[in-house]
């Protein structure tokens, strides 16, 4: 085994304390023997939703040996409460212990720089490993077998149970409900997200008529459905979020069958468009039929899709699977984690939830920001929409007069914004994560998320104001020198791996900047992980968005078909343009940054 660097793991702190371990409170002390992951996550970033399913297979198969803590981080003021995050460990079935840390003291102890990253810990304490994003399970498991075998032999390994305790089963009729609709029958069709179902309910809202698991026909039992839409044959289409694929169910028969995805992740390399069963997906989100096709909120690659059941073929709509906020022509435009569809005649609205943001595609197919500015930014104020600030929502509504209810999930409110005044107002408040709504007649019913029900409200003729509220991510700047800045992303390929040069280079590295002005040379796309920045020492502060993607594949000459993993993380990094600054900015995509 190749000698790695000794750096002592810091302690484990956070405000919030310990969930799932039974109400034990844990140091690193007590886990000395074990092989640690910190998985550095937040609730609302569709990456760390993805990482926690790939740690899933690892975490059973070396339950005896290997603990994974999640490390809760918030980006947004919302996940900093503690019951926030109590309810997001439910929501999302995380069944090991998760470290509240709503201060970020431990994110800033272990220097993280972006959401999700996994920090390897051996059972003497030390950190052996770094990774940064998406695809990293693979090559952890490697590690973990090394570590198993290394420490087994020093006699540094200790086996047994860990720290994980379920909590206890809480009975409701929905749990974590994600959207609902109106079905012609009158009654409420919803996504019962956690439970993995979809449950029908009487026009009241509360009377459970059936529950549909999924099962049966066309690629077994839902995971974590979200997003619902009526289709023109009558079926309903489901946003199968877990399982990467849309779906649709017969409300008279009952059948559920496959549209779109293969069931697995889409990864970066993989098509874009052609028949819909052998093209994969990506967390898609939310579902809307516009323009004579089904358009997708695929949240995990920051775009939009459409399905064409005519051809039976899918497509990207909109968005180049960079995340931020830039307006544009379909095609160019920037997207961050897209959640909630609603189509008018002319307008398809999106909540791009990551942003804080309400926007637009118009027939045109050209995409518009009604409110919203971009990934750092964010609050509860009402008034002028140029300067009104939202927080992670999830939802939109198109509402009888042409504007548009938005489920402001984060401020826990349904906000309206209205096209013709272009003015942002506050319809209801204390409503807890309030994820979708759907109108019924003169009414609004609100998929309240956090309280597991359906609530039904007037659709006022006057709206609330509320006292505004302004925040910005909490995540410190990183000061760097004016001029020249060397830009490395630090990949390392998991040990009995290379670089995969069959076809060409492996790797991608993209930079841009907010405003853009802050470089004045370096940005664009290129092969090298490495790169020269120029900074503009006349402006004062702003993001550097950077992209990288890396491909490895095993390393046996005498294997004609080696199995080949992407390694890929976005980072949007704060920055504060100082004399006193950093002339280098390391990014760990995977491995320990020496530089």
């Amino acid at each position: 085994m190749a000698t790695r660097a000794r750096v002592r793991a810091p302690e484990l702190t956070g405000k919030g304390g310990w969930l799932n371990t039974g109400e034990k409170q844990y140091t690193l002390a007590d886990l000395r023997g074990r092989i640690v992951v910190l998985d550095f996550w937040t609730f609302c970033c569709i990456n760390c939703l993805h990482v926690l399913d790939e740690l899933r297979e690892l975490e059973e198969k070396h339950r005896d040996t290997l603990v994974i803590i999640g490390v809760h981080s918030p980006k947004f003021v919302h996940e900093a409460e503690h019951q926030a995050v109590v309810d997001a460990v439910e929501r999302y079935q995380v069944h090991h212990p998760v470290l509240d840390d709503p201060e970020l003291a431990t994110w800033k102890q272990y220097a993280v720089r972006a959401w999700p990253t996994l920090v390897v810990i051996d059972p003497e304490g030390y950190i052996v490993a770094q990774h940064a994003g998406e695809g990293h399970a693979h090559a952890i498991e490697k590690l973990v077998e090394e570590l198993e075998a290394e420490h087994a032999a020093k006699g540094t390994l200790r086996r047994g149970d860990g720290p994980y305790v379920a909590p206890e089963p809480v009975a409701t009729d929905l749990r974590f409900p994600g959207k609902a609709l109106l079905l012609p029958s009158g009654n409420f069709l919803v996504s019962d997200s956690t439970r993995n179902q979809l449950v029908e309910l009487e026009p009241d809202g509360e009377s459970v008529v059936r529950r549909i698991s999924g099962s049966g026909s066309g690629g077994g039992e839902f995971n974590e459905p979200q997003g619902l839409a009526l289709l023109p044959d009558g079926r309903v289409a489901v946003a199968d979020t877990v399982n990467h694929t849309i779906r649709a169910y017969d409300p008279g028969t009952g059948a559920v069958e496959t549209l779109a995805g293969t069931g697995k992740q889409w990864w970066q390399g993989s098509p874009t468009s052609g028949p819909a069963l052998d093209v994969s997906l990506s967390s898609p989100w939310d579902v809307a039929w516009w323009g004579g096709k089904l358009w997708i909120a695929m949240a995990g690659v920051h775009q939009l899709w459409t399905y064409d059941p005519a051809a039976g073929t899918v497509q990207v709509g909109a968005g180049t699977t960079n995340e931020g906020l830039v307006d544009g022509p379909a095609a160019e435009a920037w997207f961050a984690q897209p959640s909630g569809l609603a189509a008018t005649e002319d307008r398809l609205w999106i909540a791009d939830s990551e942003t804080s943001a309400v926007r637009w595609i118009d027939r045109d197919l050209v995409v518009h920001t009604a409110v919203g500015t971009g990934l750092f930014d964010f609050g509860h104020r009402d008034g002028a929409a140029g300067q009104a600030l939202l927080q992670h929502p999830l939802g939109v509504t198109a509402l009888p007069d042409g504007s548009v209810a938005i489920s402001d999930t984060y401020n826990h409110a349904l906000r309206r914004f209205d096209p013709a005044s272009g003015e942002v107002t506050t319809l209801a408040t204390d409503l807890r994560e309030p994820s979708g709504a759907v109108l019924a007649g003169d009414d609004i019913v609100v998929v309240e998320s956090a309280r597991h029900r359906l609530t039904r409200l007037r659709l006022p003729e006057e709206a609330v104001r509320v006292e505004a509220v302004a925040h910005r991510t909490r995540r410190a700047a990183t000061d760097i020198a004016p001029g020249r800045l060397r830009l490395d992303v630090v990949f390392q390929a998991p040990a009995g791996q290379k670089l995969d040069t069959r076809y060409g280079p492996s790797t991608r590295l993209l930079v841009s900047s907010t405003p853009p002005g802050l470089l004045r040379g370096g940005e664009g796309t290129g092969t090298d992980l490495s790169r020269e920045l120029e900074i503009d020492p006349a402006v004062a502060e702003g993001v550097l968005h950077v992209s990288a993607m890396a491909a490895s594949c095993d390393d046996d000459p005498e294997n004609e078909y080696p199995a080949c993993h992407m390694h890929q993380q976005d980072w949007g990094v704060p920055v504060r343009v100082s004399a006193e600054g950093t002339t280098r900015l390391g990014l760990v995509l995977a491995g320990m940054d020496q530089g």
